[in-house]
């Protein structure tokens, strides 16, 4: 990197939801700048999966099929075993179809969940963030220190390799550094809520063995017991022979890891030991996501339980929502609103979902030894599902109370409704592409009904304000019957601004609002 380099955004971290930051900044044509202390791409796959909503932003980047097809054989099963050892008794599974067998048949979103472990998902997001033009990434690249400026802020940089430092000044900088990052660390953010709730130890193996010594057959987790409950859980990263246990409380770790593998297995056998790393499982929220223009996202701004996967799940959704408001504002259209808008949105559904991930983890934690888990899933199977967040992430991702959201007035219930704030339902249309697939640059109003409703005074409304905007027809009576309304105004991050069924009154008004200027 230049002695004095400057950008439009600067980003600390280049995991995934860095990288996804800067994916949705290039593809708007922003200048970003990702700089990460980390040499090369991660070693240890910390993450196991991606959401169905992440696996819709994969869509619209052009890399869906490729996260997919990553590491997980399509024929695999996905399910959930419980179990004494492996080759001991099987206690209760929880059956989730493999991709082969659930292709195109999830009625609300065109990808659905994919397994795709770090150690495979930031190589593909780091290589798309690097084919576009505006972005740059610079490994090997540590955060010392910032400063705000009259129209910015300056950072100061060291090369990790040589010790040569620089720095750079961006028109706003924002920290996906993680849970012990610099950023928050500096803007002196507290964090709120318990704290650690779990001393835990992980165990990142490799072993062709290990799949074939047991009559379980493929399956995504095993989750293992001995008398006293469920004490760990083992995670199919490849497929084929990388796994990763979680010992989910163990406050004195076996540092080499090997008497948790024999544990888990039930005797003797081959393996390879790639990494062992005690860490502390963690259940708190920063009390706000920014200073000025310096912002905070991912675990920079929450640490969660990993159980469901709800981490990288919220910090990538907060990537998308803070991508085109930065964008906007970059570009003149967006009104100051839309960076108080960015914490008013994604603080409480981080909030949830954090409450949610350590609800699931207490209640894994908690089950009891084998006998009596046997026993209380033959009384009741459906026991299983409180086990899991799966499908969650689309109840859960919706912006109550928005500013620059127009409410109608509608319960939060049924998920897939088009009710302001939350996420424009999928559906297949007659051309063969998904409603998810309409929306991701500018705001999209689409029109149903025959004859459609008249636009032209919106559209007129957001010319006049810069805003760019598509006016889309839909004749598909599914797809209006889900929307609800004859025009449904849609944001760039496929959330939607406003519904009605005709042009309101004061359409300066709503227009400045869902730009943040109102």
């Amino acid at each position: 990197m230049p002695q004095n380099a400057e950008t439009q955004v600067a980003i600390v971290g280049a995991g995934p939801v860095g990288l996804a930051l800067a994916i949705e900044l290039g593809l708007r044509g922003i200048a970003c700048v990702v700089v990460e202390r980390r040499e090369g791409d991660p070693r240890v796959p910390r993450m196991s999966s991606v959401s169905g909503r992440n696996m819709e932003f994969c869509r619209r980047w052009g890399i869906a099929e490729e996260v997919r097809n990553a590491a997980w054989s399509p024929a695999h099963p996905m399910d959930f075993v419980y179990v004494e050892t492996m080759i001991g008794r099987e206690l209760a599974r929880l059956r989730i179809p493999s991709y082969d067998e659930s292709a195109g048949r999830l009625d609300y979103t065109p990808e659905g969940p994919a397994t795709c472990p770090q150690i495979y998902f930031d190589p593909i997001l780091a290589e798309t963030a690097r084919s576009l033009d505006r972005v740059t990434l610079s490994n090997g690249t540590r955060l010392e220190s910032f400063e705000k400026q009259a129209n910015g802020v300056r950072a100061q940089l060291l090369d990790t390799g040589s010790g040569r430092r620089s720095a750079i000044s961006a028109e706003y900088l924002v920290g996906c550094d993680g849970a012990g990052g610099t950023v928050r660390r500096r803007l002196a953010i507290p964090l709120d809520g318990p704290g650690t709730i779990a001393s835990s130890v992980n165990v990142f193996f490799r072993s062709r063995e290990f799949a074939a010594m047991h009559d379980k057959g493929w399956a995504r987790f095993f989750r293992f017991f001995d008398g006293d409950g469920c004490w760990g859980e083992a995670i199919a990263i490849d497929g084929r022979e990388l796994w990763r246990l979680s010992v989910f409380h163990d406050p004195d770790p076996d540092l080499a890891g090997h008497s948790y593998l024999r544990k888990l297995a039930g005797r003797d056998f081959d393996y390879e030991i790639l990494d062992v790393s005690p860490w502390e499982r963690r259940d708190c929220l920063a009390r706000s996501y920014r200073r000025g223009r310096v912002l905070i996202a991912g675990d920079a701004a929450h640490q969660t339980s990993p159980t469901g996967g709800a981490g990288m799940h919220i910090g990538v959704c907060e990537a998308v929502n803070l991508g085109w408001k930065l964008a906007a504002l970059l570009d003149g259209w967006g009104g100051v609103g839309l960076l108080d808008s960015y914490e008013a949105e994604s603080r409480p559904v981080a909030a949830r979902f954090v409450a949610l991930s350590t609800q699931t983890f207490d209640a894994i934690a908690a089950l009891p030894g084998a006998e009596a888990f046997g026993r209380a899933f033959e009384a009741d199977p459906g026991i299983l599902r409180q086990l899991s967040l799966a499908d969650r992430d689309r109840t859960q991702f919706r912006y109550e109370d928005s500013p620059i959201c127009v409410p109608d007035g509608t319960p939060p219930e049924p998920p897939d409704q088009a009710r302001p704030g939350g996420r424009a339902p999928h559906c297949w249309l007659g051309d063969g592409r998904s409603t998810i697939d309409l929306f991701g640059r500018g705001f999209v109003l689409l029109r149903f009904g025959r004859p459609p409703a008249d636009a032209s005074p919106l559209a007129a409304a957001a010319v006049a304000a810069r805003v760019p905007l598509d006016v889309v027809d839909i004749d598909h009576a599914e797809a209006g019957a889900l929307y609800g309304r004859r025009l449904v105004l849609v944001r760039p991050d496929g959330h939607v601004a406003w519904r009605g069924n005709g042009t309101p009154v004061e359409i300066a008004a709503l227009v400045d609002r869902v730009r943040g200027a109102g």
